[in-house]
């Protein structure tokens, strides 16, 4: 079995209960800065209608269970892929709850159905940590944005500290064989090599939760 089906197999194993794995997480701060990352996307939105884009798109890159739908802004075109089939069906679960019209995808991240230059703005949130190939997943994302579009990414990563880092090594193996998710990836390094450009990082819990805008 290919790493890439590993992944999924495990993200379709705990799709039905992976909203209970990170309840206590979401009613801390995570919950906090998905609602910001959010928030910033509707910013970015009304800007867009001010220099009067008509059509504006929007990809949720990596929806997983669809926590971020009930923060989606109306109006506009939304796609929101992921390469879990279980993952997207709940995902579904939460677009009829909360009445909120979008095209809900299943793809690849490393290998995007969609046209050079499709999106104004694209949103992902703790992704990359799962991504098998993340330098692939984020040239992917460059593709599809538009030259003015922005990515705004709310992700965990490795911290720079010797110590925490070295820590983050030791222990990558238990979420990585449990879900297939990386608590070690160097997240700013691969952005870079992807050829994307740093608009703005925020540090939002010490150098290991980030909030990051970026542009082609």
């Amino acid at each position: 079995m290919s790493k890439d089906n590993e992944i999924k197999k495990r993200y379709n194993r705990v799709a039905p209960i992976y909203d209970s794995l990170e309840h206590l997480m979401e009613k801390g701060k995570m919950g906090d800065w998905r609602e910001n990352l959010w928030q910033q996307a509707h910013d970015k939105i009304e800007e867009l209608k001010l220099k009067n884009k008509k059509e504006i798109k929007l990809l949720e890159a990596g929806v997983g269970t669809g926590k971020n739908i009930k923060y989606y802004p109306d109006g506009i075109e939304i796609y929101a892929i992921d390469f879990s089939p279980k993952m997207i069906k709940e995902a579904g679960k939460k677009a009829k709850k909360f009445n909120k019209e979008i095209k809900l995808l299943e793809m690849d991240i490393q290998d995007l159905d969609f046209e050079d230059n499709y999106f104004d703005l694209i949103v992902t949130s703790c992704v990359f940590c799962s991504v098998p190939n993340p330098i692939k997943g984020l040239k992917e994302l460059k593709r599809v944005l538009k030259k003015d579009g922005r990515i705004i990414m709310l992700e965990h990563m490795r911290s720079q500290n010797k110590f925490v880092g070295k820590m983050m090594d030791w222990f990558n193996w238990v979420s990585l064989y449990t879900w297939g998710a990386n608590i070690n990836r160097k997240t700013i390094d691969n952005i870079e090599k992807a050829g994307l450009k740093l608009v703005e990082v925020n540090d939002l819990m010490s150098d290991i939760v980030k909030e990051i805008e970026l542009k082609k």
